[in-house]
């Protein structure tokens, strides 16, 4: 990722200068340049891809299902107070067998759902009015009112396709069973109510399977997955930087459900690439794979960034520094002060993994026997860091000068003095930490919430860790690898 590219790349420059120890050529030209360009690795990710649903809708669904009016009672000539042998006296008596018909409706109130954990909880109170006409030809009618309470647990899971399959339990129980008191007797009606309630059980029993394979779980899957594959933006512009998502799988790990909302626990395997420039062209879409288990703990984001600095920027850097000390000599041992003149720098990447840096100059001794000198000075160095660090140090340093014999020692020996330099590490010497703390906080704040059509992304940098520097012909880099939380899922504007 290029950012902050002349402060990196100058570091080249003045670290190689400042060191002691740089070896001076022979008069020579530009060194090669390389031409190969920055690998990106791509990383593998098991993204969270939450995938929810309002159990709202089904709700209503089953209300449109279910009468209200559930089912009617009239029985006729029904044995309402069986016989009793009883006992007055000394004497055995036998008591009459009280017949009487039996009417009544049965209703229902409102269906509730609500979630536990995996278990989806539709509640269906009911409401029972008995009557009990003519009962032995002594009471003309008798009413009784009774409640009771139907739950219906469901458990969810998905078939290979990602359909949804419903396996349901179904209890109830009379909070207050239907009954008249009669001579000193209760009287009740709760088996009549029962063969009547185990029919509408049934049918809540067929009618909640089907509802909740309705949920359209499998589209909504199928829809995130597809809009899946795309590019992130990491960092709007200076350069603009990518991330390309391209999944590979769609894993399972179960559901949760709390209140009227359904989350399935979905991980997508994908992989992730690293871009600078223009947005990448989106990775092809492959159809939705068959259901695999969840096999790790989803949500974690795997990532590349390379801080690049880039060679063209650096040049401005270099020469406004070179500028600035030359309103004053260098000191150069043996030789006295001199004063110099500076040109035009030039910055790329050299072959065998080294930093090239060119500067044209003048130069002219105070009272010397060298006098004046034109020409220009090259500097190789190859980057190097401890593992782990930004800070940037260089081995196999090389000074060069593009000039003629005479010119050269002049050159040369300014461009190995400590003043020289100096100037040019004081004024650019430094690591990437500031580079780095810049490009980090620009990628934290690109992918903490990010909108890529109806998909919103979410994601959180936790750990980072850096690599070896490297100078190749596109910039230097150095290799970032980070670690985090993400998630991807649809929210349709």
């Amino acid at each position: 990722m290029y950012i902050g590219g002349p402060r990196i790349l100058a570091l080249v420059a003045g670290a190689c200068l400042a060191l002691s120890g740089c070896k001076s050529g022979e008069a020579g030209g530009p060194p090669p340049r390389a031409s190969d360009t920055i690998a990106v690795p791509a990383q593998d990710s098991v993204i969270a891809v939450p995938v929810t649903a309002d159990l709202a809708g089904l709700a209503r669904q089953l209300e449109r299902e279910i009468p209200r009016q559930l089912w009617t009672i009239d029985e006729r000539d029904q044995v309402c107070v069986p016989s009793e042998r009883i006992k007055v006296a000394f004497v055995r008596l036998k008591t009459p067998t009280l017949r009487c018909d039996i009417t009544g409706t049965v209703t229902r109130g409102a269906l509730t759902l609500s979630g536990r954990g995996q278990d989806i909880v539709v509640t269906m109170p009911i409401r029972a009015v008995v009557r009990a006409r003519d009962i032995g030809g002594i009471l003309k009618q008798e009413t009784a009112t009774a409640d009771a309470r139907v739950n219906a647990v469901a458990r969810l899971s998905l078939d290979r396709r990602w359909n949804p399959r419903a396996t349901i339990d179904i209890e109830y129980d009379w909070t207050d069973a239907p009954h008249v008191d009669f001579l000193g007797q209760r009287i009740e009606f709760t088996n009549a109510a029962d063969s009547k309630l185990k029919g509408i059980v049934a049918r809540l029993e067929r009618t909640l399977p089907r509802e909740l394979a309705k949920l359209n779980l499998r589209a909504d899957i199928d829809r995130l997955w597809g809009q899946a594959f795309t590019s992130l933006q990491l960092n709007r512009a200076n350069p603009a930087v990518w991330m390309r998502i391209t999944p590979q799988q769609l894993q399972y790990g179960g559901y949760s459900v709390n209140g009227r909302r359904l989350e399935l626990r979905l991980g997508m395997r994908a992989r992730t690439e690293t871009f600078v420039g223009d947005r990448p062209a989106d990775p092809a879409r492959t159809p939705l794979p068959p259901l695999a288990r969840l096999a790790e703990e989803p949500g974690k984001l795997m990532f590349f960034i390379p801080v690049i600095a880039d060679y063209d920027e650096l040049e401005p850097v270099i020469a406004r520094a070179l500028v600035k000390r030359s309103a004053r000599p260098f000191d150069v041992p043996g030789l006295g002060p001199i004063e110099a003149k500076f040109g035009r720098v030039e910055a790329y990447g050299a072959t065998r993994g080294r930093v090239a840096v060119g500067v044209e100059f003048s130069a002219t001794q105070r009272g010397g026997d060298l006098g004046s000198a034109r020409g220009k000075v090259w500097l190789t160095a190859v980057p190097a860091n401890e593992a782990g660090s930004r800070e940037v140090g260089f081995s196999q340093v090389r000074i060069t000068g593009d000039t003629d014999r005479a010119d050269a020692d002049l050159l040369l020996a300014l461009a190995n003095s400590p003043g020289f330099a100096q100037t040019i590490g004081n004024a650019l010497a430094q690591n990437f930490e500031r580079d780095y703390d810049e490009l980090m906080g620009k990628v934290a704040t690109a992918i903490e919430s990010k909108r890529e059509g109806d998909l919103l992304i979410r994601a959180r940098i936790e750990d980072v860790r850096t690599g070896e520097l490297k100078a190749a012909g596109q910039g230097l880099y150095l290799p970032v690898w980070g670690t985090g939380t993400a998630d991807i899922r649809l929210a349709p504007r």
